[in-house]
């Protein structure tokens, strides 16, 4: 018995390991079972999952193991916030056909290897089947779409040929022909699902596109949607392009697609294939370049068409080797005409933002010229968002880049697209992007709180442009969580009852809004059809909490911030203006990448954190690196938004960034009226920098000139040397008028010195009596004829200042009266100059004047004072320690020098 059971025991333990491979797995924090943060149960305990490597395909299994559909976007850097406990698998690396995420290859590493805002997270179609029923083939009939397990119908009013196409490529039948309504194959059973659709033609399976159902209304199985496709035999589809049709050509034959190969692929065989497909005339054959290339199995290779055949496999495809061997063959495209495609960017919302068509392969802009509600119109239901409520100019939802298609436009508003309106030629508009067209419409919806704290107050929603309430009938938890969520404001805390008695006074747009767990967005509730008055009553309006209340350090200080105000803050500055720039979204706090973050990025910052103007934008971490996710990418404000939140950016969920690169910025602080700390320090730096500079200046003046006397003198002496006891000396510059007056006031210069020296100046006027001679000059020296004589003192004219119209006349003495002449009796004597003198006195006291001035530093200093005193006003009047330092300095270097 041992032999035989030896290789069946081998087996059970084999498979129970299988068994105990496949972990369970949940999906957290995501509003729903079908999306959230991946979390996996090993050991009894659920732990997270490491995002590096984590791709679609990894997503896909998740998706698969929980019955949720398709993948729909695989998502890291925690998107749905940061989990706990441990983080179970690292690098993991799925290729997308596992039955569960513990059946893919991942490695056992160190919990430090990742941290948790690096969970890894999914979103899920929710959609787990889609079927055509009751047409004659397996290529048409009535749409029927199963939503985790459940069998339902669409509504034919929201059922759209770009919707169809892609169910019929997701089948494998080709293209949509026709989407007929009016239950032409039958009525359904089961529920009518009031999901809208809103696919572009590109995507792979319905699941992908956008979904609405928020104000839909009901719908019965009269009106159950419905596609009539071209079948698989022989059908075509266009991969790679902007829309379904333009892309590189495959045929679907014997189950697979296929690649379309030719030598000689010109605008003949894409009429066929244009035709074919229903997107009108072609516009361009081409061969996409290498990276574009397929690498799938051929289907078709070598094609001749004369162009008027109604599709490509009746052409002539049995050509002969030698006619293949001839050229190289390779993938072919088309672009066809009806290629040309609308959509709104940069803006709030799907509904709102700025226009621009693909045409011929790229994406371009409309000219404002002439650009009006009628034109808006057509955009709007072009794209099903209901009418026009702005036509908006002057690049109000940015400035776009590339072609700039259109200009000149001018519809009636009943054209059925912007490119059937009259308008100047195709690509030759004669403007510039700063004046990019945009449109807001009726359609475009949004969510707000309106209270002073962004995270509760009164639910609004905002419809057929103005904001209204919702009404809380019906209202369930599931539906206030994705309304926080939505609001970025995390969790829900509370739904909070209004007791107040009254009449709205205004729309109450929304009623029972009924959000379950299959629903990942508030969008996608479905809730009674909009109306504008769901609700009269107060008591009936929506008011909650949310879990991000109050998060701001700042919060609890009395007065709660805006709205926008809460949602930023600046982290590692010396103030609440100054420091790395932080962000709330999704119920944590993330960081900014520095990518083209530029001023104008920083100014909006700077605005919504209620400082003043913008003083520089920081990046490379300048304030430190941040934690937590990283929430924005390459912002590109126009500088006049309200806030981060209103500019274009890139999710940064992408990996491309790190918290190396986050941003910050540096704002004045308009609540104080003064420059933040870093603008005064460099003031008072620059103020600094300008009086040493002056001061430097100064000295080395004083020191030329200082060198000049001293040169000049020597000259002097040596071109009078008949005369070599001559002297020299000034009334205004005595050393016993300054012994003097250093004895007669008290020693310092501190206390108003300069006053007092003026005062003895002018007492050395007043001793010299009245009557003295007018038109005389007072000299302190001896006559040549009587030395030792005293003459008549007298006073100087009216207009001389007794300093600058000093003169000094030159004696000629002995040597033995040179002696005796000393500066004490200088300063008593007074003696009138001869009659031959006059002119060599006036012409020798004018140079001695001059050279007096430089000469000496009390009057250049007294001078430069007085140049300084401006400075002082630059100086900030709050008691700052090196400013007060540097100035005090100055000064006492000053009264040195002057001593």
């Amino acid at each position: 018995m041992e032999g035989p059971l030896s290789p069946l025991v081998l087996w059970l333990l084999f498979w129970v390991q299988l068994c105990r491979g496949a972990a369970e797995v949940r999906l957290e924090n995501g509003g729903g079972r079908c999306a959230g943060r991946v979390e996996v149960k090993q050991q009894g305990q659920w732990g997270t999952v490491c995002d590096d490597y984590w791709d679609i395909d990894d997503a896909e299994v998740v998706c698969r193991q929980l019955r949720c559909g398709d993948a729909v976007e695989a998502h890291g850097f925690a998107h749905f916030g940061q989990g706990s406990g441990p983080i179970w698998m690292f690098d993991v690396e799925c290729d997308g056909t596992e039955s569960a995420l513990s059946d893919c290859t991942n490695k056992n590493m160190s919990q430090d290897y990742c941290v948790h805002i690096e969970d890894a997270g999914v979103t899920c179609s929710e959609y787990t089947g889609f079927r055509l029923v009751n047409g004659s083939t397996a290529c048409d009939g009535r749409v029927e779409v199963q939503v985790l397990g459940t069998w339902g119908t669409l509504c034919d009013s929201h059922w759209h040929l770009l919707d169809a196409h892609v169910l019929c490529h997701h089948l494998g039948c080709g293209f949509a022909e026709a989407v007929p309504g009016g239950g032409r194959f039958g009525r359904g059973t089961g529920p009518t699902w009031r999901e809208s659709f809103q696919c572009d033609g590109t995507e792979a399976q319905l699941g992908q596109c956008p979904v609405t159902a928020l104000g839909a209304s009901p719908c019965s199985h009269d009106r159950d949607a419905a596609v009539i496709c071209s079948g698989d035999s022989g059908a075509l589809r266009l991969v790679g392009g902007g829309s379904c049709c333009d892309g590189r050509v495959e045929i679907f034959q014997r189950g697979t697609w296929g690649r379309v190969l030719d030598d000689q692929w010109d605008v003949q065989e894409a009429s066929v294939v244009c035709r074919q497909l229903r997107c009108g005339e072609a516009e361009r054959a081409y061969n996409p370049p290498k990276p574009e290339r397929g690498t799938g199995p051929v289907g078709l290779r070598g094609v001749r068409c004369t162009g008027h055949e109604p599709s490509l496999t009746l052409c002539n495809t049995s050509l002969p080797e030698s006619a293949l061997a001839a050229g190289i063959a390779e993938d072919v495209g088309v672009v066809c005409w009806g290629s040309r495609q609308a959509r709104l960017v940069n803006g709030p919302g799907r509904c709102a933002g700025r226009v621009e068509i693909y045409y011929r392969g790229s994406w371009g802009t409309v000219c404002d010229e002439g650009w009006d509600l009628p034109d808006a119109a057509v955009v709007c239901q072009q794209l099903g968002c209901g009418g026009a409520l702005e036509a908006v100019g002057s690049a109000g939802f940015g400035s776009g880049s590339g072609q700039i298609w259109l200009g000149s436009v001018s519809c009636s508003g009943a054209e059925a697209a912007l490119w059937d309106c009259p308008a100047g030629s195709w690509g030759e508009p004669d403007c510039g992007h700063k004046e990019d067209a945009g449109v807001v419409c009726s359609e475009f919806v949004a969510l707000r709180l309106e209270n002073n704290d962004s995270c509760s107050g009164r639910l609004q929603v905002f419809y057929n442009g103005t904001w209204g309430s919702v009404c809380s009938n019906s209202m369930t938890p599931q539906t206030v969580s994705l309304a926080c969520k939505e609001l970025g404001c995390g969790d829900a805390i509370s739904l909070d009852p209004f007791p107040t008695y009254g009449t709205l006074p205004g729309p109450a747009w929304l009623d029972r809004v009924e959000c379950g767990e299959r629903h990942s967005s508030f969008w996608q509730c479905p809730s009674a059809p909009w109306h504008p008055q769901s609700c009269t009553d107060l008591r009936d309006e929506t008011h909650i909490t949310c879990q991000g209340l109050c998060l701001l350090p700042r919060c609890p200080e009395g007065s709660l911030p805006s709205p926008d105000r809460e949602k930023i803050r600046a982290v590692g500055g010396e103030s609440g203006c100054w420091g790395r720039v932080e962000v709330w979204h999704r119920g944590s706090w993330g960081t900014v990448c520095d990518d083209s973050w530029d001023m104008l990025d920083a100014a909006v910052a700077c605005r919504q954190l209620g400082c003043g103007p913008a003083v520089s934008a920081l990046g490379g971490a300048a304030f430190g690196k941040g934690t937590g996710p990283i929430w924005l990418e390459q912002v590109e404000c126009r500088g006049t938004e309200p806030s981060l939140q209103h500019c274009w950016a890139r999710p940064g969920d992408s990996g491309s960034c790190r918290h190396k690169e986050d941003a910050a910025v540096n704002c004045s602080d308009a609540t104080r009226g003064r420059p933040t700390s870093s603008r005064r320090e460099s003031l008072l730096v620059i103020t600094c920098i300008i009086l040493g500079a002056l001061l430097c200046l100064l000295l080395a003046l004083l020191a030329g000139q200082a060198w000049s006397a001293r040169a000049g003198h020597r000259a002097s002496e040596r071109a009078w040397e008949p005369f070599p006891e001559a002297l020299y000396e000034e009334i205004g510059y005595s050393p016993a008028l300054e012994k003097q007056g250093r004895f007669s006031i008290s020693g310092s210069y501190s206390e108003g010195s300069l006053t007092k020296m003026q005062t003895h100046y002018e007492d050395i006027e007043e001793e010299d009596g009245p009557g003295s001679a007018p038109g005389t000059h007072l000299h302190p020296q001896r006559s040549a004829e009587a030395p030792g004589a005293e003459g008549d003192a007298w006073s100087p004219p009216q207009d001389s200042t007794g300093y600058d119209d000093a003169e000094e006349v030159s004696l000629a003495h002995g040597p033995e009266d040179t002696k005796a002449v000393t500066p004490e009796l200088s300063a008593q004597q007074a003696l009138s100059p001869g009659p031959a003198q006059p002119i060599l006195a006036m012409q020798l006291g004018a140079a001695r004047r001059e050279e007096s001035m430089y000469s000496h530093p009390i009057p250049l200093l007294l001078h430069f004072y007085t140049l300084l005193k401006p400075f002082h006003s630059l100086i900030p009047k709050q008691p700052l320690t090196n400013t007060t330092s540097c100035t005090m300095h100055f000064n006492h270097l000053y009264f040195q020098l002057y001593d």
